[in-house]
This record gives C-alpha cells, sequence and structure tokens, in this order.
C-alpha cells in the first residue's frame, strides 16, 4: 500500500457527523474516510436515546426552540437554534430513506405526517413535548450500523479504519509563508503497520467527536480524546465554551466496565442513591432528591466522594419486586449480572462521568473553521446550539443537520474555486527512535485524567483550576520532550492532544467568572448578569 494518498475530501472521523457527510458528497467527489478504530466504534454507537425532532402534529419548531434556549441557559445562539430545529424533520427523513429502523407504536395518538407510520415519540429532560424518535434504547446502534453498512457498499468512499490523525497540513506548517492559511490533507498514523501515511485532500471535515477522555470517569468510549479540537488549535483556529462539560450522574464504577451507563429511569421508578454506610444522601440536597436535575444530582454526588474520601456511592433499587426490575430493566439487570452484582439484591457503585463536549471548534452556519477548506462537524465544533448546557437528544441532530451543510458548502465551493495543487511531503522519521520508556506515557496520561477529575471537574474553584494549569504546563514540556525524540504511538498522539484540550478547558473555566449551566464554581456561585460573557473564545497566533 502506497503511504501517500489523494482524495477529493478527507473526513476524519466515522460516528453519525462523518457518515452522513460522505454520504452526501459521494455523488460528487472521492471521499478518503478515516476511522480511528473499526467503522463502528465511537459515541454514536453507544447513544441509548433517540434524536430530537419536531415529528408530532401538537409539537411546534418554536417550543422546541425555546426548550433548548431555555436548557443553555441563556448562552444558545437563537439563529442556530431557529435553523437546527426547522431542519430536524428533514434531517430524520433522510435517516429513514437510508432504512434506520425507528421504534413505531400500535396507537393513533401520536401522528406523523411526514411518514404512514406512527412512530413511537418518547419525552426526555428538558423536553415540553415528546419528540424523542427513537430505536428503543438503542437509537445511536441503529444509526451506526445503518450509515456504515451504506458506506461501505459506496465505491466513491474508501475507508481507512485505525488510523489516527496526527496533525492537519497547512500552507503555513508547510513553510509557504505569505499565502491565506488553507488547509491540504493530514498526516495520520496507521496502527497496524505503524508508519505514518499522508492524505493529500482538496478539502478537510473534522468529525471527530468529543474530549471527554480527558476525565478520569467518562461514558464516552476510548476514542474520545479531543483529537479534532486540538489539531484544529495547533493550525490556527479558535475554540470556544469548553468549560462546558456534561457530566451524567450514574455511570457503573467497575474496573471491567467503567464506561457504562445507568440510566436515569432507574431514579425514575424509584432507585435511591446512598452513601457506602447505607444512608440516602439526596434529600440533603434538593427536595426533589433523586429526581432533581442531572447537574444537581452529579454535584451532590460529586460532594459526597470527596467529603468522605471514598471512590463512589451506590444506587439501590433492590428494595422493588425482583420481576418488576428484571422486566422493566432486562439490559441493565443482565449486563451487571455478568459482572456478579445481582440489582435484586444488591446496590450498584456509581460515580459521575463526563458525558459530552458542549464548546469545540468555532465554526459558521456552513460548518466552515478559520481555517480555508477545513470544516468540522458534531461534537468536535462550537455552533452555538448548546449554550451552557446540551439539551437531551439534540445532539445526534446537530451531527445530522451540520454534515449536510457541510457538505452542500463543500460541493459549491468546489464549483466556484480552484485548489492549490501542493504535494504534502513525506513524514520525517530520521531524527527519532523507538521509545524505551513508554512508563512516561503510561503515567503522564494517568496523571492527567485524575488532575483534571479532581481539579476542573463537576464543583470548580480558582485555586484548583490555577493548580491544574501548573501540573499541565509541566505534562505539556514532558510530552512535548517526548514527541520530538521517539516515534509516534496511539497512546502518545492521544495524550499529547488531550493535554492540549485540558489546557483549553482550564482557560476557558478561568474566564468564566460566574456559574452557568455546566460550569459551577464555588468562587462564583451566581449568574453574572451585569458583566455576562457569551462565549468564551480562545484564539491563537501562529
Amino acid at each position: 500500500m502506497s503511504l501517500e494518498h489523494q482524495s477529493d475530501v478527507l473526513i476524519i472521523g466515522s460516528g453519525a457527523a462523518g457518515l452522513t457527510c460522505a454520504l452526501h458528497l459521494a455523488e460528487h467527489f472521492n471521499i478518503h474516510l478515516i476511522c480511528k478504530g473499526q467503522l463502528t466504534e465511537g459515541a454514536t454507537f453507544y447513544a441509548q436515546g433517540g434524536i430530537a425532532a419536531v415529528l408530532d402534529e401538537d409539537d411546534t419548531i418554536d417550543s422546541h426552540v425555546n426548550d433548548t434556549l431555555k436548557a443553555g441557559a441563556g448562552l444558545c445562539n437563537k439563529e442556530t437554534v431557529q435553523y437546527t430545529v426547522e431542519n430536524s424533520k428533514a434531517a430524520i427523513q433522510w435517516l429513514i430513506d437510508r432504512g434506520v429502523s425507528f421504534s413505531t407504536q400500535n396507537s393513533s395518538t401520536q401522528k406523523n405526517s411526514h411518514n404512514k407510520e406512527a412512530y413511537h415519540l418518547t419525552r426526555e429532560g428538558g423536553h415540553s413535548h415528546r419528540r424523542i424518535i427513537h430505536a428503543a434504547d438503542a437509537t445511536g446502534k441503529e444509526v451506526q450500523t445503518t450509515l456504515s453498512d451504506t458506506v461501505i457498499k459506496n465505491e466513491k468512499i474508501r475507508l481507512f479504519e485505525n488510523y489516527n490523525a496526527i496533525d492537519l497540513v497547512t500552507t503555513h506548517s508547510l513553510g509557504i509563508i505569505g499565502e491565506t492559511n488553507q488547509c491540504h490533507g493530514a498526516y495520520a498514523l496507521n496502527r497496524q503497520t505503524g508508519q505514518v501515511e499522508s492524505f493529500n485532500a482538496k478539502y478537510v471535515v473534522l468529525a471527530t467527536g468529543g474530549a471527554s477522555k480527558v476525565y478520569l470517569y467518562t461514558s464516552n468510549p476510548d476514542i474520545s480524546s479531543g483529537d479534532g479540537i486540538a489539531m484544529a488549535w495547533r493550525s490556527g483556529c479558535r475554540v470556544a465554551n469548553l468549560e462546558f462539560n456534561q457530566f451524567h450522574p450514574t455511570c457503573l464504577f467497575h474496573s471491567k466496565a467503567n464506561s457504562f451507563l445507568i440510566t436515569e429511569a432507574l431514579r425514575g421508578e424509584g432507585a435511591r442513591l446512598k452513601l457506602p454506610n447505607g444512608e440516602r444522601f439526596m434529600p440533603r440536597f434538593d427536595e426533589r432528591a433523586e429526581l432533581a436535575p442531572r447537574d444537581i444530582v452529579a454535584r451532590a454526588i460529586d460532594h459526597e466522594i470527596k467529603r468522605l474520601g471514598v471512590d463512589c456511592v451506590y444506587l439501590d433499587i433492590s428494595h422493588k419486586d425482583p420481576e418488576f426490575i428484571k422486566s422493566h430493566f432486562p439490559t441493565i439487570y443482565e449486563r451487571l449480572l455478568k459482572l456478579n452484582i445481582d440489582i435484586t439484591k444488591e446496590a450498584i457503585p456509581v460515580v459521575p462521568a463526563a458525558h459530552y463536549t458542549c464548546g469545540g471548534v468555532v465554526v459558521d452556519k456552513q460548518s466552515t473553521t478559520d481555517l480555508k477548506r477545513l470544516y468540522a462537524i458534531g461534537e468536535v465544533a462550537f455552533t452555538g446550539l448548546h449554550g451552557a448546557n446540551r439539551m437531551a437528544s439534540n445532539s445526534l441532530l446537530e451531527c445530522l443537520v451540520f454534515a449536510k451543510n457541510a457538505a452542500e458548502n463543500i460541493i459549491k465551493s468546489a464549483q466556484q474555486q480552484q485548489h492549490p495543487k501542493i504535494k504534502i511531503p513525506k513524514w520525517d522519521e530520521s531524527q527519532v527512535s523507538d521509545s524505551d520508556e513508554e512508563v512516561v506515557v503510561s503515567h503522564n496520561w494517568h496523571e492527567l485524567r485524575h488532575l483534571m477529575w479532581n481539579y476542573v471537574g463537576i464543583v470548580r474553584t480558582t485555586k484548583r483550576l490555577e493548580r491544574a494549569k501548573r501540573r499541565i504546563q509541566l505534562l505539556k514540556q514532558e510530552v512535548k520532550d517526548y514527541y520530538s525524540n521517539f516515534r509516534v504511538t496511539s497512546d502518545l498522539l492521544e495524550l499529547r492532544n488531550l493535554i492540549t484540550v485540558a489546557e483549553l478547558i482550564i482557560e476557558c473555566a478561568m474566564r468564566r467568572k460566574e456559574s452557568r449551566g455546566l460550569h459551577y464554581t464555588l468562587d462564583y456561585p451566581e449568574l453574572d448578569a451585569e458583566n455576562e460573557v457569551v462565549d468564551t473564545i480562545l484564539s491563537r497566533v501562529n
């Protein structure tokens, strides 16, 4: 296989955003699609809920827009929200046309004007209507596998599985000064051969997902290491609102299943949060107890874990009838039973877990970044849709709407402009050697995730942020020296990117002198209505 690849469009990332963009572009271009793992691996595959869209006759676009604005704590871009919601119905129809099988219902209580079938719509936190279309409790899996199958069959799309993108190749990185900085492709590590390969393309699309792996506990798969955010930042793109990290209150605390979410429905059916001594604690924090909003429950759990110095708390539904538990939560029951936890008899060890990155690479409504010919879509991008807190099931909708937008913009751009022919040089390894100290990567990896969890997590203070910033600077220098002297590995690349993203998260958090949405600091516990900072936008000069 050649170590040099040429395509019209290079898409980095293979979740809902990347696959959707590829399929919209395939009629016009040759596409190279880089997957960090296997094609079906990614955050989309593990999405349990559904996709928010205005499909019911009793629902309205204005209602969905207002719910989103409220959830975003005043920081959503209203124009972006309006556009996204207005295109929700068409996005769902596109999925249906591709073969995605959503759950239907036998009754006619919910009508679906866009399709002959009546789809079952459910309701989630923050929504005033039933508007979540889903495929049982595995919507992401249905969307991911259906789109993956379609992509595999498309001859215009070539897949590169098990590749780690290293860096974008730009006009300025090639030493061509005095011209407008443009993106010409990327370098990527073939994880199977250990070789670095070059990907030359007229357009590059980042669809790399979020950065939740920067935290010790996360609901995301291992590949969510902020690669796209870090690469775009190093290439001169602005980032924004990275202080808004969404945490899910109850993730299983277990060495063999540390990314398994325990659904909120368990608490909805009477499960109680308890301390290691069996004491229930949520009533001390909120009159709604276990049914309080996610951010309140997550902060309460975080407070108790830090106060007591324990590893986790416990979620207990064993007081309910065993048959009720098995029939209502068969997936959780069976999964935990394999880990020797019988939820009909004992409590579940849980911790809050980093769940979603609301900020990201700054883009406009066409998904274009500050770097010409570079686009960003999905969780890697900052569109203004989510504000200070993402509303449930708006994330996959964002992927679909903005992936289509990006594709349409690329098609239009290609018709109007000529792409400069610049050959990407081969990756130079002449000055590096194989590492004999991989323990350095492993040690720094664990230290980074621990300090981010303890100092830049659910509850923050200025002192904690300052401590984290100082330590990040030391880790950054260590990894920079390591990166300069040794051949790249997958772990090294991820650590390098996570350190970059961690630094950006801390900088955004230090700039917001208030508590709003997902950012809560003990030093500024109230909203700053007088000097409101809408977006914490960071920029750099290359």
